[in-house]
């Protein structure tokens, strides 16, 4: 089974509402998407292009390659069709394997219960032929396999990710209530910002939004900080592929910029965390770190983006304090960033009426299940800026 070179249906997933920035993506790697979705695209390509992927998308969460789709209208025929797929020729006996799935069908209350058929029917399958039966648990780290069953339809897919690409591999210490890296190169995206001009991140935590924009203006790749993924665990892998894809990452990243990335926050552990994380990600050298209340963020003269993400009350901050807070980031905004586009990424409309500022845009986000906005505000000299009565 030469999934390597053989083509199938591909399914990249993404976090709710990002799929038009992994579309971006996607299609700046020269692939077109023969499906896009609210939670990710399709399109058609062999495991070779998924390593690619792998290592080039910001916004994705897995890379799923199709084996077979096939009808299962209960755990038997599932087993039956599974069991028929030359697993000996994917899976080394001596390896180790484990199985997502999104089930609903009504034979199935739980979907563990349906991990545990793909399980039998890969080991089975593979220990009538080689005589032993592969390990399999719950780690994601070696060859991940991924069930999609709904109602009478199934697809079983390869993962070839493994553990999830939202997560970038550079933030070791999170800090409080972090934004998920995908989501983060998701907004910074959705802003159209050039990658050549001043990024202003006062109230920087972590500094994942930082981070995200230093690493998109160096043209970096997350790829480059990770080094096993779960195309790697399939037989018939070729590490030169991966190999001579990083190389190619690694050559068309920049070292510097010309431009001011800007990262403040009150507090002086949160900024410690987002210099280290920096330091990680090898971008430190390109974002001047402050502590200092967010209303003291230097803001030079060469206009560029400004961008808050505020504690908007669901995890963190009295709801009244967080209402001067909001006022005040409209107050810095008016104020000290005329000439810049301004962004507020928060969960509570309540709060962002407190900025004071009339909304050009309200990009749709999802903050794992909490509904957020990202507004975007023109800030202009004189009358353009129109305040909310």
């Amino acid at each position: 089974m030469q999934v390597f070179h053989t083509e199938s249906k591909i399914i990249i997933t993404c976090n709710k509402r990002l799929s038009p920035y992994l579309q971006q993506e996607v299609e700046a790697l020269g692939f077109t998407p023969d499906r896009v979705f609210q939670t990710g695209i399709e399109l058609t390509g062999t495991v070779d292009d998924c390593i690619a992927l792998n290592l080039n998308l910001r916004c994705a969460s897995q890379v799923l390659y199709l084996l077979k789709s096939f009808k299962a209208a209960d755990p038997k025929e599932l087993y039956d069709n599974l069991v028929e797929i030359e697993w000996e020729k994917l899976i080394d006996f001596s390896g180790y394997f484990s199985v997502t799935s999104n089930v609903n069908n009504e034979h199935i209350l739980t979907p563990l219960f349906a991990n545990v058929k793909v399980k039998d029917a890969i080991a089975d399958r593979i220990k009538s032929i080689k005589g032993l039966r592969p390990n399999s648990g719950a780690d994601g780290n070696k060859t991940v396999v991924h069930l999609y069953w709904q109602d009478d339809k199934a697809e079983i897919f390869l993962d070839t990710s493994g553990e999830t690409l939202a997560k970038h591999s550079y933030r070791k210490i999170p800090g409080k209530a972090p934004m998920l890296e995908a989501l983060a190169a998701s907004t910074i995206i959705a802003t159209n910002w050039d990658r050549n001009s001043t990024f202003i991140n006062p109230m920087c935590g972590s500094g994942t939004l930082a981070i995200e924009a230093a690493l998109l203006a160096t043209d970096k790749h997350p790829g480059l900080f990770r080094m096993n993924y779960g195309f790697m665990h399939i037989m018939g892998y070729d590490e030169q592929v991966f190999f001579v894809e990083r190389r190619k990452l690694k050559d068309k990243a920049k070292k510097d910029i010309t431009f001011k990335i800007i990262a403040t926050d009150i507090s002086e552990d949160a900024v410690d965390i987002a210099q280290k994380n920096a330091k990680t990600a090898g971008v430190e050298h390109l974002i001047d770190f402050s502590v200092c209340d967010f209303a003291d963020t230097p803001v030079p003269a060469e206009p560029g983006i400004v961008m808050f993400n505020p504690e908007y009350g669901e995890r963190l901050g009295v709801h009244t304090k967080l209402e001067i807070t909001y006022k005040r980031v409209g107050d810095f905004l008016k104020q000290q960033c005329l000439g810049y586009r301004g962004y507020v990424f928060t969960g509570n409309p309540d709060l962002a009426k407190k900025i004071g500022l009339k909304a050009a845009r309200r990009i749709e986000f999802y903050n794992g299940k909490l509904d957020c906005r990202l507004f975007e505000y023109e800030l202009y000299e004189g009358t353009k800026r129109a305040p909310i009565e």
